[in-house]
């Protein structure tokens, strides 16, 4: 998959992780975040995800031994602009979630069904050195060799959400996700690393009335991309998060996060408008809940810019 077909890749595994906790979120895992694509690019994204395991675990409930399965229908829109004379993009995704869990409560089983919008996610993306805003015709002879990029997350609190439920797919809060990365190519292999950090807003409906705070999420994740042709790539992702302890009414709770995790992803472009992408990952280690097991696929449809 060359630079034009890969430049929407960093919006499908954040869109079909953005069901269940915040924490999901830190462990998005997205190689070729910071590439280059011709201005005026347009990409949809229809994407599928199913997770399972200790996926809605927030460690401030009254649950014990969760397992949880998770479906996600991702609709994508991401565009590719010219900010100062460099390339970047705006994404916009909105989720749609299905989840079935069982666990605990109060020394109790307990199986609960859910179904509805999640949170919708804006995504601005600026690549700040090694990636100039080109034309089609101009980018035919790009070559890359280092990009540093910066980027922002907002995560709007517009998904299903009660406040007397345990368990629910939206949050009821923002969130706030900045970030910054650099991209090398050498030869076929593309090396990546990227770093951010996520604040939230107070969820002042948590179990009722209750106020619900979390400290910052700090993480770190990287990438190496081998590609194949200029139509088929593949990648070995990991990261690494660690923070994001929460309090109820001040009391604070034992949640602290170290966690880390590892991916592989496939693309494959079929033809100059589609694209397909394949993904998987895992916990590796979890201090305190949202170790589980992802899978996805996604398809792309790419048009503007004289393509």
């Amino acid at each position: 998959m060359t630079g034009v077909g890969r430049q929407a890749t960093m919006i499908l595994a954040a869109g079909l992780l953005l069901a269940g906790s915040s924490s999901l979120r830190a462990q998005v895992m997205e190689p070729l975040s910071y590439t280059n694509a011709p201005i005026g690019l347009n990409f949809l994204i229809a994407g599928y995800g199913y997770l399972w395991g200790d996926v809605l675990v927030d460690p401030s409930l009254p649950i014990k031994d969760i397992d949880a399965k998770v479906s996600t229908a991702v609709l994508t829109y991401s565009r590719v602009l010219d900010f100062w004379g460099q390339s970047g993009t705006f994404a916009l995704v909105v989720p749609y979630a299905w989840l079935s869990a069982t666990g605990e409560v109060a020394g109790q089983s307990r199986s609960v069904d859910r179904s509805g919008l999640s949170d919708v996610t804006l995504r601005l993306s600026v690549n700040l050195y090694g990636a100039p805003a080109l034309s089609l015709p101009e980018f035919r002879d790009y070559r890359q060799d280092t990009i540093v990029g910066a980027s922002l997350m907002v995560t709007a609190p517009t998904g299903q959400y009660d406040p007397h439920r345990l368990i629910n797919i939206g949050t009821n809060r923002w969130s706030f996700r900045p970030e910054v990365g650099v991209s090398k190519a050498v030869g076929p292999w593309t090396l990546e690393a990227a770093a951010a950090v996520t604040f939230f807003t107070d969820n002042d409906e948590f179990l009722g009335a209750n106020v619900r705070r979390q400290d910052p999420l700090y993480s770190v994740q990287g990438h190496a991309i081998y590609n194949f042709s200029p139509t088929l790539w593949a990648a070995l992702d990991a990261t690494y998060y660690t923070g994001g302890r929460t309090s109820v009414n001040g009391a604070l709770n034992d949640d602290l996060q170290e966690n880390s995790r590892w991916g592989a992803t496939l693309a494959q472009t079929l033809d100059k408008h589609n694209s397909i992408k394949l993904y998987f990952s895992s916990g590796v280690s979890a201090r305190t809940g949202t170790n589980f097991n992802a899978v996805g696929i996604a398809w792309q449809y790419r048009w503007g810019a004289g393509l």
